[in-house]
């Protein structure tokens, strides 16, 4: 099953990422926020925090991101929202049955 990590960031002075805001609208807008199975936090004022630490991890320098474990057992990193949603129709159209005459 694929499990979906959506980070969000929180600016130094604690604002809100507009960026990621635009993302979390589209999400919804285009139905995709079921498939995120967890939100993390990239809190700039907090190196430790998890967001943070995801981003570490994958060399991601820009919020938001998405971190895709498929069932393929690879991890798949997105920065850019568009290549999100066509991986994750791709996905979606694979996962479907195909329907034979």
């Amino acid at each position: 099953m694929t499990h979906v990590i959506f980070v969000k960031k929180i600016l130094a002075d604690g604002a809100p990422c507009k960026k990621c805001n635009e993302v979390s609208d589209r999400l919804v807008k285009d139905e995709l926020m079921a498939s995120i199975n967890h939100i993390a936090i990239a809190d700039q004022r907090d190196p430790e925090s998890e967001g943070m630490r995801l981003a570490l991890e994958y060399k991601v320098e820009r919020a938001p991101f998405f971190v895709v474990e498929n069932d393929a057992d690879e991890t798949l990193v997105f920065d850019i929202y568009f290549k999100f949603k066509g991986y994750m129709a791709e996905l979606n159209n694979t996962d479907k049955p195909s329907s034979s005459l």
